[in-house]
Formats: C-alpha cells, structure tokens, sequence
C-alpha cells in the first residue's frame, strides 16, 4: 500500500463502507472532508486533506446509515415493553424480584438446569439462578458440571453445591441429566468439545449459551448447532462477578444486577423464548433486550477488544508515558489516566452521560477535551473498524481457538499460557496510588484523558451503528458495561489486573489488540495535537448534537438502582487462575 494511503488510514473507515467502485466514492448520510496535499478538490459529500498525516482528515460521521432490524418477540409469561431509543422502537423486559414467583411457569418442562463450567460466568450464574429458583419455591434443580479431576470441585462446594444433594457432579453426567444445560466453559474449550456436549445433550432439550461465540465458531468450519435441540444465549452485559455482586446487593430491594441480551438461535417446541426470559429474570438483569446470536459474538469480541479492556488497556498505557515525559509526576500522571477513566469519568457517564463529563469542564479544559477528542476519534476509529472486521469475518475467532492450543505442549513445541502484565512501571505507581487513595475518592476529570476516552467510546458506537446493531446492543456494549461492571473493578484494582483475570478470550483480545492502540494514538493522535492540527469543528459538533445521548437518557432511567460496591480487597480472581498462582 502507498504510504499516503497508509498515513490516511484512520480516515476511511466511510469510504471503504460505502465504496461504489474504486474510481467513484458515494456517502449515504455521511460527510467526509478530505484535502490533497497537492491540490483541493472539491465534492459534495467528500474533501480530502492533507495525507501526510492521518489527522488531517477532515471526515466527519453522522448518524446511522443502516437501520437495525427491529427484533420483536412474543413471551406467554413476561410483560414486553416498547422502547424508543434514537428513533428507533425497541422491545425489552425489565426485571426484578417480584418477576421471580413467573419462573416455574416459564421454566415448564425443566426439572434440572446443568451449569457447565466454574469460570468467569459459572459461579455467579449457577448461585443467581438457585438463589432466585428458592425464592419462587421451585424444584428445580441447578447442577454444576465439572471435568472429573477439576480443582473448581472445591470452590463449587463452599458456594453450597454438593455431590451428595445431587447439584454437583461429573461433565457429561450433568450434560446428559439436564434440561437445559447451560455451557458457561470457555470459548476455546467449546470450540474443542462442542461434538462430545451434543452427543450427551437429550432431544429437545436446551442449550444455553451467555457468548455467541460458538456460533461463530461453528460457522467459520461451514456446521451448525443440531437440529434436535433448541439453542437460546443470555448474555450479561458484564463479568461473572459484576452478576453476582450487583444481585447480592439487590437482595433488599427489588433487584439490581447486570442488564443482559438474549437470543434464540433455534426452538424446537415453542419454549425457547420464555426459558431465556426466565434465565435473564433469575440472573437479576434490570432490563432484557433481543439480539441475534451472531450480532451478540460479533458486538461481544470486538467490545472486549475497544473500550470494554483491549482499547482502554492501550489508552493508559500511552497517556502515561506521554504525561510523564511532558514532566508530570507519576502518582499524578497515574491519577490523570487510569483513576480519571475508572473513577468520575466512568461515574458521570454512567448518572448522566457522556455530555456530562463535556458540560461539568471549564471553558479552558473543554478546550483541551476538544483537541484532544479531534485528534483521537478517527485513529480509534480506524483500529476499531479493523477489529470489528476481523470478528465478523471469523479471523479473531479462530486466533482465539488456535491461542487456546498454544496454551498446552504439542507437536513438540512449549506450552504458553498468558503470562500477566502487571510488573511494569506503570502498574507498580497504581499499587501505590490505591493503597493511599481516600475511600469513595473517584479521581481527577482530567480533560485531555476524557478527551480520547470519549472519541473511543464514540467512535465504537459509530462502528456498531454503521453496522447495524441496536442501540440497546449499542448501549451496552459501548458504555453501559464499560462504566457498571468493568471499570468499577479496575478501579479497586487496576486495569491490568483486569485484564489478568477475565475472559480468556477477552485476555487474548486486549494482549492483541491493545498495543494497537496504543501505537496509533501515540503515532497519530498525540503527534497532530502536537503538531496544533485544528480541532474539527464538524467532528464536535456530531458529537455534541449525536442521538445516542437521549438514547443513553432512556437506557439511564433502566440501570440498576445501586451502584457496584468494589471493596479494595474484592477477591475476584477467576478460579482457574487463583490455582495456576497457588
């Protein structure tokens, strides 16, 4: 590729959208501003400027070309309400603990749920679930399968699943004696095991997924699920521990928790709809929304991948190093990257919106968010189209499979499971921050760093709008799950110790995909706000004047009615990796 077109990649994430053919670029609803470095040429819809640098594209995104497709559904047990979200109707159900006594009805024919897996999602999941069945005086019975062998045996017995009550037992036992069986294995594991889980699956029986990533999977080897079981996924919009922590702490109200997406890939018998409603119900999800599995693993990878860890991973990083090198002092550079994103920034988002971080600076500070926000936006842009392209394409999904397989000897070769990434210099200074840091203190609005994290949040919403998810999918994927569940823990314990202790597939995505961020921001962004590039008027007032904000209003007044609580010394380390430290 030429090096003009290489220096402007950041900017053509429209053009390549939307390209009519190589020699005739026409926009829909889009207005982009290009300029030759040689010449100006003049267009209706499109100007280009100066490709020496990648800022100094003019492109300024408008609201969505593609209309997401309306997901209704039909439920015989739970109420489904009309939202209007940026113009758009949506259906949800909202939840809560006065839904639970609706269980039995909608979990009819089910005698044992199987949770497979004591992971990320397991735990909190499989307590939720039995806690809420309790609650609704019903029989059913919530099992946690397991690999004979497994050290998670042991955790699965102090949370009270036992061998001898019947909730706790061998893998394939559980898969074969289960109604619904409830796949919360990681991603890798199902993509090795998935022939072996349908052989032991009963007829018409369920398979429950909380990631679509199996799906995916499947479709990029040319399979599909069987055609004897119907297949649902609920998807918290949030890590395992988010689910649980948010219930226990709704238990004296009627309901907090995460918000959640559910599917139906496949009904055999009419039950699907109302046993994933029922799940999402029993997890404590204030509000239900519909998605499709394959719109759900492809805004779910790629969320992991931008703002959700891998993006926010590569901002730190670089912000750091640029505030110490300017001179700052490293508990306070600290305090202006990683503090400012997890504390106010992410609190003020998640009460009042993006525009809130904007409208609480000062004139001077808007000023400094301003640079920084048109220097950022269309660098995040570019890296955020590029891994939203490989999700969908299936490439990040088989890096993940194959990483999987690296994890263990074969072929001859070593084995090389992830190794943590928390011994630089920045994560130490972190250490030290928190151990002194004031209870309830949420950090500096440093405006540069809201800057950048606002042009990201924004410019993955753009990427998800352009491709036509919904805006409740949008929501929360882009914002809700970033500022409710993620952040929230990495402020009591740092961001790399969340990214040491997630998903693995979301621990691969940020290994991947957060030195991209990093690179491009401190190659582009921080060079053209160097370089006094002029902020792009355009570009701010989109934001400014964008419909996702009122969307965000009415997906606000939905959250959940307490806020996280993360003591400092939370122990959330997944299981499988407090053994491996052991």
């Amino acid at each position: 590729m030429a090096a003009a077109t290489t220096s402007c990649s950041s900017a053509i994430y429209a053009a390549s959208e939307t390209l009519a053919k190589p020699s005739s670029r026409s926009f829909s609803a889009t207005s982009l501003a290009l300029q030759s470095s040689s010449s100006k040429l003049a267009i209706k819809s499109l100007r280009l400027s100066g490709c020496g640098s990648a800022l100094g594209a003019r492109m300024v995104a408008a609201p969505a070309v593609k209309a997401p497709a309306l997901l209704d559904f039909d439920s015989t047990v739970f109420k489904k309400e009309k939202i209007n979200l940026a113009g758009h109707d949506e259906y949800i159900v909202r939840g809560g603990r006065d839904l639970f006594h609706l269980l039995p009805d909608a979990f009819k024919g089910i005698k044992q749920i199987g949770v497979i897996g004591w992971g990320s999602q397991g735990p909190a999941q499989a307590q939720n679930l039995r806690d809420s069945l309790a609650e609704a005086k019903s029989n059913i019975v919530v099992k946690i399968g397991l690999r004979k062998g497994s050290r998670s045996f042991a955790e699965a017995r102090a949370a009270g699943f036992t061998e001898e009550s019947g909730t706790l037992g061998d893998i394939w036992e559980t898969v074969s004696g289960s109604d619904l069986v409830m796949l919360l294995i990681s991603d890798s594991a199902q993509a090795d095991n998935y022939e072996k889980i349908f052989s032991h699956m009963k007829p018409n029986s369920i398979l429950g997924l909380s990631h679509g990533f199996l799906l995916g999977h499947l479709q990029s080897i040319g399979l599909d699920f069987p055609k004897n079981i119907s297949v649902i996924a609920v998807c918290p919009k949030g890590m395992g521990p988010s689910v649980r922590r948010l219930y226990v702490q709704g238990k004296e109200i009627n309901g907090a928790g995460i918000n959640a997406s559910f599917a139906v890939h496949q009904d055999v018998d009419g039950r699907a709809t109302d046993v994933a409603l029922a799940w999402s119900v029993a997890l404590g999800s204030p509000f239900t929304f519909a998605t499709t599995l394959e719109q759900e693993y492809k805004s779910d990878i790629f969320g992991e991948r931008g703002i959700l860890l891998g993006a926010v991973h590569g901002v730190v990083e670089s912000l750091f190093r640029r505030y110490t090198e300017m001179g700052m002092d490293e508990d306070l550079a600290y305090k202006n990257t990683v503090e400012s994103i997890t504390g106010i920034i992410s609190r003020t988002i998640s009460t009042k919106g993006m525009l809130a971080v904007y409208n609480a600076l000062s004139e001077d500070e808007k000023r400094i968010f301003e640079k920084a926000y048109s220097a950022s936006y269309y660098p995040c842009m570019d890296i955020l189209y590029e891994c939203y392209e490989d999700v969908a394409s299936g490439s990040e999904i088989r890096s993940v499979v194959l990483a999987g397989r690296r994890f263990y000897e074969k072929e001859g070769l070593a084995a090389f499971p992830m190794g943590n990434i928390d011994q630089t210099r920045m994560w130490k200074v972190g250490e030290r921050v928190r151990s002194t840091r004031p209870a309830g203190d949420q950090g500096p609005l440093y405006p540069f760093t809201a800057g950048v994290f606002v042009a990201l949040m924004m410019a993955q919403i753009e990427i998800l709008r352009k491709k036509g998810h919904s805006y409740s999918e949008i929501i929360n994927e882009s914002v809700i799950e970033a500022v409710d569940s993620l952040n929230p823990f990495m402020h009591a314990r740092g961001v790399s110790f969340m990214v040491d202790n997630c998903s693995t597939t979301a621990r691969l995505g940020s290994r991947k995909w957060a030195p991209r961020f990093d690179y491009i921001l401190t190659q582009q962004a921080l060079v053209a706000v160097d370089n006094g590039t002029p902020v792009n008027q355009d570009l701010l007032g989109n934001f400014l004047s964008d419909p996702v904000h009122r969307a965000i209003e009415v997906c606000a007044k939905l959250r959940p009615t307490v806020d996280i609580s993360v003591p400092a010394d939370a122990d959330f380390v997944r299981p499988e990796l407090r053994h491996a430290s052991n």
